[in-house]
């Protein structure tokens, strides 16, 4: 009996139509009495705009309208998917998981559908897990979601933390294969770290205990980040069998420049094989590594048969990385 792979059949995204621009953030900061500029900004994280969602819109409307263009690519219909991931720390409610309200939304019931928490590596943990999924005989055709509002959750009396997320969605298709498409995946977390990134609020009694708003250590994240983004990525490739110059693309995390060409760097990958949506799209959390996948794929730089490094760091703290040919 041959064995099961799984393989990415269609990539889908998508951002909320309102950009704000570094100079649109500097004013709303210049009104509270906060002082910043677009050269500051651009020089600290390589950010020069990103999309914010209006009233009304939540996760799973972001993650809807990339399923659909995920789908498309595929060939399939949401009534042929038998898996639902969502990847996401701002789901649309306490409870239910944003990806049952998903399935609603896409109009199938029956299959499994819930909600992974890993926060900027929440995609490379949910693809981690359908991987599994399809490889135990467990689902044929998953749906892999990243979607965030970010913009709810920051403090615009912070200048060092509100200029530098997103919203959006992105997604794949997922399928059961007889060739691989996903080679190797690695993932970790270390709570001792919780602390350097954190939203620490919760809901008790009908009220917000703490503080809902987002809170990072910007330099102990750095750190930390560039350590196991590395160690991460030469276990894949060790596990896969493959070395450093078989990557035609490094799709990181999209959090700041510095750390991502960092990453590439301790790779040998030329910098023309990184892939950068951070400029555009800002950090969009467990979005960003589908967004800047989709991204790369329809603007036909990565083709079939490419060798991916898909990798993420994020509160928790969480890591993880995945290698696969697509």
């Amino acid at each position: 009996m041959s064995a099961t792979y799984s393989r990415i059949t269609g990539t889908g995204s998508f951002l909320p139509p309102r950009r704000v621009s570094n100079q649109d953030l500097v004013d709303q900061l210049a009104a509270r009495g906060l002082e910043s500029s677009d050269d500051w900004i651009v020089e600290r994280t390589g950010i020069r705009a990103r999309h914010f969602v209006d009233d009304g819109i939540n996760s799973s409307d972001l993650a809807l309208a990339a399923c659909r263009h995920a789908l498309e690519a595929a060939g399939r219909r949401a009534d042929e998917v038998d898996l639902i991931i969502v990847a996401t720390s701002t789901p649309d409610m306490v409870f239910p998981s944003t990806a049952a309200i998903l399935q609603h939304k896409l109009g199938v019931a029956g299959c499994p559908a819930f909600d992974v928490q890993a926060v900027c590596s929440g995609f490379v943990y949910g693809l981690t897990v359908a991987d599994a999924m399809i490889r135990a005989g467990n689902a044929r055709c998953a749906l892999v979601v990243g979607a965030e509002v970010f913009s709810r959750l920051l403090d615009f009396n912070d200048r060092t933390t509100c200029v530098l997320f997103g919203d959006g969605a992105g997604a794949v298709v997922l399928e059961a294969s007889d060739t691989p498409g996903i080679l190797a995946t690695d993932l970790h977390a270390d709570g001792r770290h919780a602390g350097i990134l954190c939203v620490p609020g919760t809901v008790q009694n009908g009220q917000v205990l703490g503080d809902p708003l987002l809170k990072m250590d910007g330099q102990a994240v750095f750190k930390l980040a560039v350590g196991v983004l590395e160690q991460a990525a030469r276990t894949v490739l060790e596990k896969a069998g493959r070395q450093d110059s078989d990557l035609d693309w490094l799709i990181p995390h999209q959090a700041n420049i510095r750390i991502m060409t960092g990453t590439a760097k301790k790779l040998r990958l030329p910098l023309d094989k990184l892939i950068v949506t951070v400029d555009e799209h800002g950090n969009t959390s467990a979005a960003s590594i589908p967004l800047a996948l989709d991204h790369a794929v329809r603007s036909g730089r990565v083709q079939r048969g490419d060798t991916v490094m898909l990798e993420g760091v994020g509160g928790g703290f969480t890591w993880g990385a995945v290698l696969l040919d697509y």
